[in-house]
């Protein structure tokens, strides 16, 4: 757990429920991706995006994503699930995401999601705000220093 934290600077707590169960009697492989939604949209309030989209109608939407399933999630169970920026690029960034499972004290689903930002009233993509960038520095300087 003490490897998770120091990789990912947000970490969103969560409970598995039984309704996100299926009939094979665990976790449906499309919640992963719900899961790495309240990761992503944790680290967008740390970093302010969904603000700077109130403000200026610029803001992130999901481009693409992946999921890889490590070990089976049950319901009762607790978890964290955990999001980085990987990569960044003028117009894009990479996240990465991990789901932790308290019940079996380990990484049960790895994935990555591919943002964007867009002008949502213009509906064309635009760069990453510099407001944006800024705030990213502050949270994961290491992700700018090569």
């Amino acid at each position: 757990m003490e490897k998770f934290k120091q990789q990912y600077p947000v970490i969103v707590d969560d409970i598995v429920r039984w309704g996100d169960m299926d009939a094979f009697g665990h976790v449906n492989n499309t919640v992963y991706f719900r899961y790495f939604e309240q990761a992503r949209i944790g680290y967008f309030e740390q970093v302010q995006a969904m603000e700077y989209m109130q403000a200026h109608g610029i803001g992130p939407i999901l481009a693409a994503t992946s999921c890889r399933f490590k070990a089976p999630l049950k319901s009762p169970d607790t978890i964290q699930i955990g999001a980085t920026v990987s990569e960044f690029a003028e117009h894009k960034l990479i996240m990465k995401y991990a789901v932790w499972s308290n019940n079996l004290q380990r990484v049960v689903a790895e994935g990555e999601g591919v943002i964007v930002f867009v002008d949502y009233h213009k509906h064309k993509k635009m760069p990453v705000p510099a407001d944006i960038v800024d705030k990213i520095k502050l949270l994961q300087p290491t992700l700018f220093t090569a």
